[in-house]
This record gives structure tokens, C-alpha cells and sequence, in this order.
């Protein structure tokens, strides 16, 4: 262990950017590097005051408090190496809010084997930014809208509006089959599991939990199909195991898809999940206007599906 006694105490100035955080989650990020055991310990010993008072480790922090952080001790451990900075195409950004346009194959945050991820490689290329945090999370494979919180107080309104079911979240998805005319809702419970490799999973399930997806015809693809498909609950994989269980997999899905058929596809040129977060829409929780966003299709999408277009169903 490094011994850091000779350290003097550390005051933080609480700003707006970190207004109604948990002081124990604040802790966490501030303390890089000290085990969280730790961490609260020194909160239950009132070595860590707010406003030269004790608090636990669920008092939420307010714009103007004094933190009070005790010297700490770290490990030895070589640090990891620091993430590379990354300028994503942005769609839209103002005093809260960022729309950045992410690209297939890129993971939102590090943790699972990946070092890094988005939000820790716009924190490098911004590091100006006293908050920066992710609002919602896409999956590796999957390209598109990406929303990030520049304020606490943002973060906190939007996962709001997300419980409320008042952001319109809307996918592009192309699937193996020819899917019917018309909107069909789709309500199937969803259980996650842990394969016997040790891999996450996640199946449809009576015990599971709520999930209702809206999928819509857009256009047909040769022997596949242009979905849209419109988020009702945000549960993990859900348009994914949906769509697998209904029999018209995602082309491309190395988890629930067809693998042969994927395998066959690649050839033609796709590469990866046909899967693209297309549309958000919701009313700002700063300005209370309505903001619409959208993030066109991927180049390599669009030239995959005219491929498909011009071949006959079943080749």
C-alpha cells in the first residue's frame, strides 16, 4: 500500500453538475483507486463531513455544500492505461444535453473485459467537463443515438421521463422473413440468465419481466424486412429476443440470430447487427420544448440493404 498519510485533507465545493448526487457515489468517482469498502467505512467512522457535519452514505449532495474528504490510502496497482479521446458526430448539444451518432462496435462504457468505453473517452476529450454521463446505453453492436448528460440535474430529469414512459425511443432493425403489413405490439416477459459458459443471456420467460415492443413494416429487402420497431419498456436485448422468438431473428445477431444465415450474409457484405437506434423524441427537461432527433442509417446498412433489394427472395 502507498501511504498517503502526509496528504492534507481534500475540501470539494459542491457545483451544480453534481447537485443530488449520493455522497457515497460521489465518493466512488472522486476516490478513484480506493476500494469501496472503504469508502464507507470513512462515511460511518464522520470522517468525511458536509458542511462540517456527518451525513451517510445516502445523503444526496446540494449545490453549494463543502465536502470534507480524510487523506486515503491507495493501492500500488500499475494504473490503467488512459482511455484514447474520441470526436463522435454529434446530432445535437447545448448546456445539458449531448446527442452523439455512435458507430456498431464500439461499447458506451468500459467493464466485462472492455478498458473503456464512450463516456470515458469523450471524459478525456473534454476534460473540461466537470459532469459527463451517460443518459441511457446501446448496446456494442448497435449504431445510433447515444444520449449524455452534461448536468446532474439533466441526468436525473431524463431517467424520469424514462420511467414515465415519455421518451419515444425508435430502432431500424432488419430481420430474416417477411414480417406482416400493419403495427404489431408485442408483450412477452423477459428473464436474464447466465449460460453455462458464463455468458449473459436473456429469454423470454412467464416469470420474467415486463417488455412491450411496437414493431411496423417499413419496406421489404429482398427475402428480409425493414422493421421499426418503437421501445415501450427498456429491458435488456429486448428488440433481440423479441424478434428470435418470434421467428424473424435480427440478420447479423451473434446471440439469438441465424447463424448460418450470418454467416451467408457476411459474404454479401454485412458485417455486423442490422440493429440502429434511429429516433428519440421527449420535451427538454431544461427548456421544456419538444427536441426530436434522429440519426440517419449507416452507410454500410443502406448499401447492404440495396444488395438485398436487387437479389430474388430466397437466394
Amino acid at each position: 500500500m502507498k501511504d498517503l498519510s502526509k496528504v492534507s485533507v481534500k475540501q470539494v465545493h459542491i457545483g451544480p453538475e453534481t447537485s443530488g448526487q449520493r455522497v457515497d457515489n460521489f465518493l466512488l468517482r472522486e476516490c478513484k483507486g480506493v476500494p469501496k469498502s472503504h469508502i464507507y467505512r470513512i462515511l460511518r467512522s464522520g470522517e468525511v463531513r458536509v458542511n462540517s457535519g456527518r451525513v451517510d452514505a445516502t445523503y444526496r449532495l446540494q449545490e453549494g455544500d463543502r465536502v470534507r474528504i480524510p487523506p486515503l490510502r491507495l493501492g500500488t496497482k500499475t494504473a490503467a492505461p488512459k482511455p484514447p479521446a474520441i470526436d463522435l458526430p454529434l446530432l445535437y448539444e447545448d448546456e445539458g444535453l449531448i446527442a452523439a451518432n455512435k458507430p456498431a462496435g464500439l461499447a458506451v462504457h468500459g467493464g466485462s473485459g472492455i478498458s473503456y468505453g464512450v463516456i470515458e473517452q469523450l471524459r478525456v476529450a473534454r476534460p473540461q467537463a466537470k459532469f459527463l454521463e451517460l443518459v441511457h446505453r446501446l448496446d456494442r453492436d448497435t449504431s445510433g443515438l447515444l444520449l449524455l448528460a452534461k448536468k446532474r440535474a439533466v441526468l436525473t430529469a431524463m431517467h424520469e421521463l424514462m420511467r414515465a414512459g415519455q421518451v419515444d425511443k425508435r430502432y431500424l432493425v432488419l430481420v430474416q422473413g417477411r414480417w406482416p403489413a400493419g403495427k404489431q405490439h408485442v408483450k412477452l416477459k423477459l428473464q436474464r440468465y447466465v449460460t453455462g459458459a458464463g455468458e449473459r443471456r436473456v429469454s423470454v420467460d412467464d416469470e420474467g419481466r415486463e417488455a412491450h415492443t411496437v414493431f411496423e413494416l417499413v419496406r421489404a429487402c429482398g427475402a428480409c424486412s425493414l422493421l421499426q420497431a418503437q421501445l415501450k419498456t427498456g429491458r435488456t436485448h429486448q428488440i433481440r429476443v423479441h424478434l428470435a422468438h418470434l421467428g424473424f431473428p435480427i440478420v447479423g445477431d451473434d446471440k439469438y440470430g441465424d447463424f448460418e444465415l450470418n454467416k451467408r450474409l457476411a459474404k454479401r457484405g454485412l458485417k455486423r447487427m442490422f440493429l440502429h437506434a434511429w429516433k428519440l423524441a421527449f420535451v427538454h427537461p431544461a427548456s421544456g420544448e419538444p427536441l426530436r432527433l434522429e440519426a440517419p442509417l449507416p452507410p454500410d446498412l443502406e448499401n447492404f440493404m440495396l444488395v438485398l433489394e436487387k437479389e430474388r427472395p430466397g437466394t
